[in-house]
């Protein structure tokens, strides 16, 4: 009965590692979606107190 234990024991140790990995890595994500929110809202702010509009340039 100790190898079961022990096999399940490590099953859960390495369930855990993998989810406060996938844990970390999805706040990281948040965070540099979030930076890239605000970087994009401050972009469009000084865009409308200029007076411009963003609007990708039509090359053909």
């Amino acid at each position: 009965m100790d190898e079961k234990s022990g096999t399940d024991g490590g099953k859960d140790t390495g369930k855990l590692t993998r989810e406060e990995r996938l844990a970390a890595k999805l706040r990281e994500n948040l965070r540099r979606r979030k930076a890239q929110a605000r970087a994009h809202a401050s972009r469009g702010n000084d865009d409308i107190e200029s007076g411009r509009l963003s609007k990708p340039s039509a090359e053909s």
